[in-house]
């Protein structure tokens, strides 16, 4: 099941897809796919809503003029994982990580999949980062060694972890929250790809372009800490909750590299993962 929000921006509503192309209206269920929704068990009850045939089907041609936004309102958090691919760790000057690095982006960042990226005012370094994102679905706290951490995943999405590397790494100290934090940085969706629908996080394909030209081409299989991994160390350390997003890292291919130009307005991003969506955003100033 692929859970949606479609409409203005601070105007979605919540709707539930099928691979057939079909759309189902959750209005009735719940009004927004957030936190709430997903602490409530609401992928299940969606889910046995649409088994059932108790949700309203949308036609086709309304369904299709419809901005999409990011499949989870309003996320609580946002943790991200630095350098979780070997080939990019060392693109970036660094050797693969011995535990999972965590940063934070700004909640406020994500945006839907085809909605504008801002190039921030004083930017001289934005890049792109193609990532699968993790949705929490239940509360994990303190994970054991034979507890499960998939069973706390309510599904995955494409996410692009857009930064500023120039506020990141030469502003003192290293300053990851200034580089990744800023407006528009963190599209996401099309949809909420339900956690039943991926037997294998660990086996997705994931690529990226830049006007039209090759970036990123890679799999899930390549990270260094896979997806279970990651949240149960995460555990060790903060609680995650419902409607939190975990972005799991990106593999080389990043203009960091040096083998590419970095962004600037006028420049389109797409992003692609096997069975999430994909994305198209064209860069503007802010």
């Amino acid at each position: 099941m692929r859970l949606m929000r479609l409409g203005p921006a601070g105007g979605e509503r919540p709707v539930a897809g099928t691979a057939d192309g079909r759309t189902y209206d959750l209005s009735g269920l719940t009004p927004d796919i957030d936190p709430a929704f997903l602490a409530a068990d609401g992928v299940r009850r969606a889910r046995e809503a649409l088994a059932a045939g108790r949700l309203p089907e949308l036609p086709a041609g309304e369904v299709a003029g419809e901005r999409v936004g990011a499949p989870v309102a309003r996320p609580g958090a946002v943790l991200c994982i630095g350098q979780n691919y070997a080939a990019h760790a060392r693109e970036s000057g660094a050797e693969p990580p011995t535990e999972p690095i965590l940063f934070h982006k700004s909640p406020n960042t994500v945006v839907g999949p085809r909605d504008t990226v801002l190039i921030p005012r004083g930017s001289r370094q934005t890049d792109w980062e193609v990532e699968l994102t993790v949705v929490i679905g239940r509360r994990a706290r303190y994970l054991a060694a034979d507890d499960d951490p998939l069973a706390h995943v309510a599904g995955y999405a494409l996410g692009n972890d857009v930064s500023e590397r120039a506020f990141q790494l030469r502003t003192p100290g290293g300053q990851w929250g200034k580089g990744k934090s800023c407006e528009t940085f963190n599209p996401l969706g099309p949809w909420l790809l339900t956690a039943d629908e991926v037997p294998d996080p660990q086996a997705l394909r994931l690529r990226s372009w830049v006007n039209g030209e090759p970036r990123q081409d890679s799999s899930t299989a390549d990270m260094v800490f896979g997806v279970a991994e990651i949240i149960r160390h995460l555990s060790q350390y903060l609680v995650l909750e419902p409607g939190d997003l975990v972005n799991t890292g990106t593999p080389e291919g990043v203009a960091l590299s040096g083998r590419f130009p970095y962004l600037r307005a006028g420049d389109v991003m797409e992003m692609e993962i096997d069975g999430l969506g994909r994305h198209r955003s064209e860069c503007a100033d802010a």
